[in-house]
């Protein structure tokens, strides 16, 4: 049996080949890098419901309340709002501190038992790029159709829109600090575009 450092170390991130294009891309205006492996669990409840209830209890702290709110958990964990009855889980990757996703979507399910809803592994569907820097919302600004403004958009919010012609996932982490999570398919396309709307900011 293959032990589970030895599997991690052999993981290939979706940009992996391009990681010395991200980071010479960049200036201190504005840089880009990914952010690979972060665990992503999907959660389909309703709201209010006991399942919601046995999954907070689980989480130790609330599920998002509404249309882009974002709740911090312990642990540098976080829940996305992504729909009425939709949440993203969020935790750190399992060779920086995190846990196995395997068994984060096993005691999810667990704490659910028979009552209705949907814990489901996503971990491989996306990866994360980390946008950060004074001009990092000029170079989102361009190609994103959302009002990114801080007092409509602050930091602490998360979306799901189109950047371009892909639909990421829009969080703004911090005031000059952004994570873009396309489908791992489309990666290699938002990792690019993003570069070219930074070189006239390097």
């Amino acid at each position: 049996m293959v032990e589970r450092n030895v599997v991690l170390e052999r993981r290939r991130s979706p940009l992996q080949r391009l990681a010395k294009e991200l980071e010479s891309g960049g200036s201190t205006d504005v840089a880009l890098r990914e952010i690979p492996f972060l665990a992503q669990i999907g959660l389909r409840v309703e709201p209010g419901s006991p399942s919601a209830v046995a999954l907070e209890w689980t989480l130790t702290g609330a599920l998002p309340a509404g249309v882009g709110d974002v709740t911090e958990l312990s642990g540098n964990r976080h829940v996305l709002w992504s729909g009425p009855d939709e949440f993203l889980l969020i935790a750190p990757d399992e060779s920086d501190g995190g846990t196995d996703p395997a068994q984060i979507t096993d005691e999810l399910s667990t704490a659910l038992g028979g009552l209705p809803g949907q814990v489901v592994d996503l971990s491989a569907n996306r990866t994360t790029l980390e946008l950060r820097g004074t001009r990092a919302q000029d170079v989102l600004d361009k190609s994103c159709r959302l009002d990114l403004d801080p007092n409509v958009f602050p930091a602490g919010s998360a979306l799901v829109t189109l950047l371009g012609t892909v639909n990421v996932i829009l969080w703004r982490v911090e005031p000059d600090t952004w994570r873009i999570m396309p489908r791992a398919s489309f990666a290699t396309h938002t990792a690019r575009w993003l570069l070219d709307g930074m070189r006239e900011f390097a």
